[in-house]
């Protein structure tokens, strides 16, 4: 059911991804993303959950900041369809990412959790990420500052 995404992958991708951007404050960005765009940002270290051949989550890690100073910290993004949540599909799919991080020698990975979503800092919490910061209202969307929480998870 997990397995590495593939170019075929980005338009189910795209649309988890898009649908959370246009109804949510889980991420700041205002700003859809294209195919092409997430094609990019998801052509390596991205894990998909399949069933049925429908596409019900994804999770990737990327660099956390530039330099060879963080080369070893990475930051991840997780996102489910609704009709993968409640289902242990998000954390399967983060069991397997810190995994596939660790298995790329890194040392520690970070996750930005928007305050307005308290189900997903209760996910890392519940997954071993531990919060140690709150940004005040460094983010922006719908008119209003918002709160990001920062978390950590040693691998």
């Amino acid at each position: 059911m997990i397995r590495p995404a593939i170019a075929t992958d980005v338009p189910a991708i795209a649309a988890i991804w898009n649908t959370m951007i246009r109804d949510t404050t889980i991420t700041f960005n205002p700003v859809e993303k294209s195919d092409a765009e997430v094609a990019d940002l998801t052509a390596q270290d991205t894990l998909v959950w399949v069933e049925g051949g429908k596409i019900l989550g994804f999770a990737r890690f990327f660099q956390f900041r530039g330099g060879e100073g963080y080369k070893f910290t990475v930051e991840q993004t997780i996102m489910l369809h609704p009709d993968g949540r409640g289902q242990g599909i998000g954390r399967a799919l983060m069991t397997a990412l810190c995994d596939a991080a660790r298995a790329k020698g890194m040392h520690m990975m970070l996750a930005g959790c928007s305050a307005e979503n308290p189900e997903a800092i209760r996910f890392h919490t519940a997954c071993g990420f531990e919060t140690v910061a709150t940004l005040s209202e460094v983010g922006f969307k719908f008119g209003r500052r918002i709160d990001l929480v920062l978390m950590q998870k040693r691998l």
